[in-house]
């Protein structure tokens, strides 16, 4: 990613937060002070029905109550009625430790001692990479299992003769709908049973958790009412799989993202291939244009020069009649010979006819190699009968 868009991706996001912060600060901060303005009121009722005990003795007991509160305690339990609940039994004590390797962390029950908060530490390194496995398994399997159901629909949708793209917008839409109805309404409608909250507030607790918020604030299982021991291991599980569910939607989006952009980098591509060919070619005409009117006419530069020979040599020159050794050849123009071994060929070639047109040399027989100087002079007869010249000396 480049540093200008992360850049850019930094401030949305900042822009986003602050946007937010005003929004939460505009709705929560009078129902902040209307609280703290009735529990004032409270206060100082409490002392005036009880003048006997001071402000001091009220508020130091005001601050145990909330470090109880904070331990885990309940107001709402009493040793008559709940004798037997306990915050940590097993059902409880499951869903706080599917809550850690979650990291939803409701903060309803927090570990109160050093050895609980160390052993806290080392089962969550170790716990959560073990659940991300699991989720990316159960997702994977979640979203084959609905892809493959949806396929079936989209057999149908193309038996009908529906339009590819409408089919694959109708699939993503179902898969949305089917996944929301499995795991945002149906457990709504649920928790609005069994926890005797609103509709807004059930959905309000599925979002947050499905999210892995987990503010803490509603918690199922959390009422000391709920007797059911199996209660709280069940709505983790339900975490479990609306968990996976929502990390196939993730992936999904992703994977439809990654497409998208690679589409988008290709077309970008051949734009720019095409913008680049078409200036190339406009450049090359220009720069053709200007050199053919910048620069003088080729005949007034070059010098008057006769034709060039012709390019292919005759088979056979015709030799001169005296035997005259041959001229040395004058650099031609334009040359008629384009190497120099095909050049000494033809020297070798003329040579031989002269000299066999002058009659010095006999024909030599076949086998032999002609020598190498035809031109020089014939060899004297060797015998008693061979001629010599008057004027030498005996």
């Amino acid at each position: 990613m480049r540093s200008t868009t992360l850049l850019a991706l930094l401030a949305l996001v900042l822009l986003y937060l602050v946007s937010g912060a005003l929004v939460f600060q505009a709705l929560e901060q009078p129902q902040e002070q209307q609280a703290q303005r009735a529990l004032g009121e409270v206060r100082e009722k409490f002392l005036r029905d009880h003048p006997c005990m001071s402000d001091q003795d009220l508020g130091l007991f005001i601050k145990e109550v909330a470090d109880a509160l904070g331990g885990g305690a309940n107001p709402d339990i009493n040793s008559t009625s709940h004798s037997n609940y306990s915050a940590w039994d097993l059902g409880r004590a499951f869903f706080f430790s599917g809550t850690i390797i979650t990291t939803i962390g409701y903060g309803n029950a927090a570990l109160r001692t050093d050895t609980g908060r160390l052993f806290c530490i080392f089962y969550a390194l170790v716990g959560i990479p073990l659940f991300g496995i699991l989720l990316a398994g159960v997702g994977d399997r979640l979203g084959s299992s609905l892809r493959r159901g949806i396929g079936h629909i989209e057999a149908i949708f193309l038996k009908w003769h529906v339009p590819k793209e409408l089919v694959r917008v109708l699939s993503a839409v179902l898969f949305l709908l089917i996944g929301c109805l499995l795991f945002v309404l149906t457990p709504t409608f649920v928790f609005c049973y069994v926890e005797g909250w609103s509709k807004l507030e059930a959905i309000y607790f599925v979002v947050v958790t499905l999210t892995t918020v987990g503010f803490g604030d509603y918690v199922a299982g959390a009422d000391p009412n709920q007797n059911f021991a199996a209660y709280q291991p069940l709505v983790w599980f339900w975490i479990l799989l609306g968990l996976a569910y929502f990390a196939s939607v993730l992936t999904t989006i992703g994977n439809w993202l990654r497409v998208v952009s690679r589409r988008t980098r290709a077309e970008m591509g051949g734009f720019t291939a095409q913008a680049a060919s078409w200036t190339g070619t406009v450049t090359a005409r220009v720069t053709q244009r200007g050199g053919t009117a910048a620069a003088p006419p080729p005949e007034k530069e070059r010098p008057f020069l006769p034709p060039p020979p012709p390019a292919s040599r005759p088979p056979s020159p015709a030799p001169p009649e005296k035997a005259e050794p041959p001229s040395p050849p004058t650099p031609p123009t334009a040359s008629a010979l384009d190497y120099p071994s095909e050049n000494l060929a033809f020297i070798d070639e003329s040579s031989d006819t002269q000299s066999e047109r002058g009659c010095a040399p006999p024909r030599a027989p076949r086998g032999r190699r002609r020598p190498p100087n035809p031109s020089r002079k014939p060899a004297r007869p060797r015998g008693p009968g061979r001629l010599r010249n008057k004027d030498a000396p005996a």
